[in-house]
This record gives C-alpha cells, sequence and structure tokens, in this order.
C-alpha cells in the first residue's frame, strides 16, 4: 500500500526504506512478545503499519493501529512515555551505526479508505460516476 507521507517529493531513498522495514518488525516483535508493561498496552492488540525514516535517518516515524477497541490515545501515550527504553531494544537486534529517535503516530489510512468509500457509494456521487462515463 503506497504512501504519500515523504516529504521529499522524489519519495524515500532505499536506504529510508531499509531501515524504516527494519525498525517496524523490531518493533512489531516487542509489542507481540509483550516486553513493555504498561496498563495502557495490557490487553491491546498494536499493530505497527508503517515505519518512516527521516532522510538524515535520524528519526524514525512509527505508524500505529489499535484494535480491539482499546484507547487510542491512551495507548499512543503509553508508547511515547516507553519510546526511549523502546529505542534501546529496537537498536539491539539492529546494526545501525546511529539509534534513530522513535516517534508514534496514530495510523489513520484505514479511517480515510472508510471515508472514501463511504464517499462513492453516496447516490448523488454514483450518479455522476455512471453518467460521465457514458
Amino acid at each position: 500500500m503506497a504512501r504519500s507521507r515523504s516529504s521529499s517529493p522524489r519519495g524515500p531513498s532505499q536506504r529510508q526504506l531499509r531501515v524504516g522495514e527494519l525498525v517496524r518488525r523490531q518493533l512489531t516483535d516487542i509489542l507481540i512478545r509483550g516486553d513493555l508493561h504498561d496498563p495502557a498496552l495490557a490487553g491491546a492488540s498494536v499493530i505497527v503499519s508503517e515505519a518512516q525514516a527521516s532522510t538524515d535517518l535520524k528519526t524514525v516515524t512509527a505508524y500505529i493501529s489499535v484494535l480491539g477497541g482499546k484507547d487510542e490515545s491512551a495507548v499512543l501515550k503509553a508508547l511515547k512515555s516507553h519510546s526511549k527504553s523502546l529505542r534501546h531494544e529496537v537498536m539491539n537486534g539492529l546494526s545501525l551505526k546511529f539509534a534513530p529517535a522513535l516517534v508514534f503516530e496514530l495510523d489513520k489510512s484505514f479511517d480515510r479508505m472508510d471515508e472514501t468509500r463511504r464517499m462513492f457509494s453516496d447516490p448523488h456521487v454514483a450518479q455522476d460516476l455512471t453518467s460521465g462515463s457514458e
């Protein structure tokens, strides 16, 4: 699934993509194992859908989704408060020269897809789409 979150007009470099994917996998493994002991994360299924490295590779933004109806804002706050320990854990499994700072944001791409789907199912929009193709 392509995204347009990159600040560069050409898109991210291969190195940025590689670092982002490595960090995403490490974060996913840490969250699956339950290495973070925080009440806000207890029983929450957190998915790291994407991790994007900055152009200088000093910051990685992890986009997360929370399944199961848990409070997203509490989970996000917990992840942000544990970002330094998560940074250390992520670096234990990677062989990077520098440890990138971790920034967490909620992934809103699924919400945008649902809104687009609702918009296309609107009778007025559907009418315009069918009349334009004739």
